[in-house]
């Protein structure tokens, strides 16, 4: 059976959105690496299919990646993208040969996760002071990512009906629409129940209420990209200088339950990992000054005040 040149990527995206659940930017992240291989393909020498790409095709796209010198990580993604797309062709045996099956893209060693020290934190927590409705917001948000490791997409995603807050746990719809549990502390609980109680409504004014957790100066849902900005912003005018991401909480949340002996499992489970050795990146960041600055367990109390 013959196929249209875009008729194969659009069932493979179909696939991923109906049944395999993905996010709208996860799924827009597939299509943009396959058809930049198309279009290069096209330029160089011609396209006449996917069913017609060979080995020798496929090693010519990740040279050219390789001599633009993309990230090693950019260029893996890219090459992650197109053996799930010849996955699911020869699995629906659409075709019987996948071109990327015998390929191995040589990496570099891992890129330790970039984090935050808790000093770095209590200085954006310190600044986020007072009671205009965004800044309740942004300290709600910044304690949920630091104490709960959620992804920038869950949080963004956030429902009211997710969160317990008297049970002090969040009902998370992860990545391939897998559930997990997460828990947070008694500081993010205050600092959610003010925002909910008094800033949110504040901001929602007369827009339709979906649910969502964070919402925008306008009432609506912060998105993804919302949040980026918005912690860039808070972020260095608390004296944090240079480029910051939602992820770095994210990576400071699982090095800090690590390195006060939280064990590698439960870490798994928390931040919704697929794979352990996902989870054990995190075990090479275990230098000495990291827990003195990190409470047993990812408690606020210092030790050296009680003992006082």
């Amino acid at each position: 059976m013959a196929f249209d040149k875009d008729e194969l990527v659009q069932l493979f995206i179909s696939y991923l959105q109906n049944e395999r659940h993905y996010s709208a930017q996860t799924v827009k992240s597939y299509r943009i690496d396959l058809l930049e291989a198309r279009s290069f393909w096209q330029d160089n020498g011609g396209f006449s299919g996917w069913e017609k790409v060979s080995k020798r095709d496929v090693e010519v796209f990740l040279q050219n990646l390789a001599d633009r010198k993309l990230a090693r990580t950019t260029q893996a993604r890219k090459m992650s993208s197109m053996r799930a797309f010849y996955r699911f062709l020869t699995r629906r045996k659409i075709i019987k040969v996948d071109p990327t099956q015998a390929i191995v893209l040589r990496t570099s060693d891992h890129k330790l996760p970039q984090f935050f020290y808790a000093p770095e934190l209590k200085q954006v927590f310190a600044s986020l002071t007072g009671s205009q409705p965004l800044t309740m917001r942004n300290l709600a948000m910044f304690e949920l990512f630091y104490t709960t490791g959620m992804r920038v997409s869950e949080v963004s995603g956030l429902t009211i009906s997710q969160v317990e807050l008297d049970l002090k746990v969040i009902l998370v719809h992860g990545k391939g629409n897998k559930d997990r549990y997460v828990a947070f502390d008694e500081a993010t609980k205050t600092a959610l129940s003010n925002y909910l109680t008094t800033a949110r409504p504040q901001l929602l004014g007369e827009q339709m209420d979906h649910g969502f957790v964070f919402l925008n100066n306008r009432g609506r849902q912060l998105t993804a990209r919302g949040i980026e900005y918005v912690m860039q912003k808070v972020f260095n005018s608390a004296g944090i200088n240079g480029k910051v991401h939602p992820h770095e909480l994210r990576h400071s949340f699982a090095t800090a339950m690590l390195n006060n002996g939280a064990d590698l499992r439960s870490v798994q489970e928390l931040l919704g990992h697929l794979n352990l050795s996902t989870t054990q990146l995190y075990t090479h960041v275990t230098m000495r000054h990291l827990q003195e600055n990190y409470d047993k367990f990812f408690t606020r109390n210092d030790k050296k005040d009680k003992a006082k």
